[in-house]
């Protein structure tokens, strides 16, 4: 029995004293980078929402708008490129970043305004102040590599400048979800190991953590067999000093 007891106290101890590694390395360089930098907003700008002509006229009763959309949960007015739209939630989920059903309807005209590749990146352009311009663009479904907590589709904006800057758009809302870049990635690689979210998650609260606490239980629990295993057959001797 005691040999098997030793296997398991050795490969735990290899397990742990790795991760533990990990942590400490990873740490370190928390307390390097740039924690700005590391955000990926480094070309992101606040997009004010300027009064038009168009926003300043009258706009559609809700209850008009509840009439003709009855599946409605919440209903919000928003502003979206400095024109008014009535956000109606179908889907209302704990959080935006969770898996919610949303339509867009111009306050004005009352008509269903879908987010597609023109309209994302029209959003896409007014939060960004970058050099480059925009290279690519994609409708991407979830997991979303640089925002793993957005459960929606949302577009991707691809940027041509020096920091590979990507802009991200809830295909359902028109909302921002970020912008992200190498430098975020850089973090984000880190917070990855940090927090052993190796199945890409984007949570701590993950099956490989869980594991490692049942491998640290082990590494205790076979650490005290052995010991009590010793101190049975007399091993441990106290010096004189």
């Amino acid at each position: 029995m005691m040999p098997w007891i030793k296997k398991i106290h050795q490969w735990a101890s290899l397990l742990i004293g790795l991760q533990i590694l990990i942590w400490v390395t990873s740490g370190l360089i928390f307390n390097v980078i740039d924690h700005k930098k590391a955000r990926g907003n480094a070309y992101r700008q606040t997009v004010i929402a300027e009064q038009s002509t168009l926003a300043n006229q009258a706009r559609l009763p809700v209850e008009s708008v509840l009439k003709l959309y009855p599946a409605t949960l919440e209903l919000n007015q928003v502003s979206i490129l400095a024109q008014p739209y009535y956000l109606l939630t179908q889907k209302q989920a704990l959080y935006r970043h969770f898996v919610n059903s949303y339509h867009i309807v111009d306050a004005i005209t009352g008509e269903l305004t879908l987010v597609d590749e023109p309209f994302a990146k029209a959003i896409a352009k007014a939060s960004y102040n970058g050099p480059g311009n925009i290279k690519s663009v994609a409708l991407i479904a979830p997991p979303i590599a640089d925002f793993l907590k957005n459960k929606n589709p949302s577009w991707q904006i691809n940027f041509a400048d020096d920091l590979a800057t990507s802009v991200y758009v809830e295909q359902g809302s028109g909302r921002l979800v970020g912008h992200s870049n190498s430098d975020k990635r850089f973090a984000d690689f880190f917070f990855m190991l940090h927090f052993m979210d190796y199945g890409s998650v984007g949570s701590f609260n993950t099956i490989q953590m869980i594991l490692f606490a049942f491998i640290t239980l082990w590494l205790m629990l076979s650490g005290l067999i052995w010991t009590l295993h010793i101190l049975r057959k007399g091993q441990y001797r106290l010096k004189n000093f």
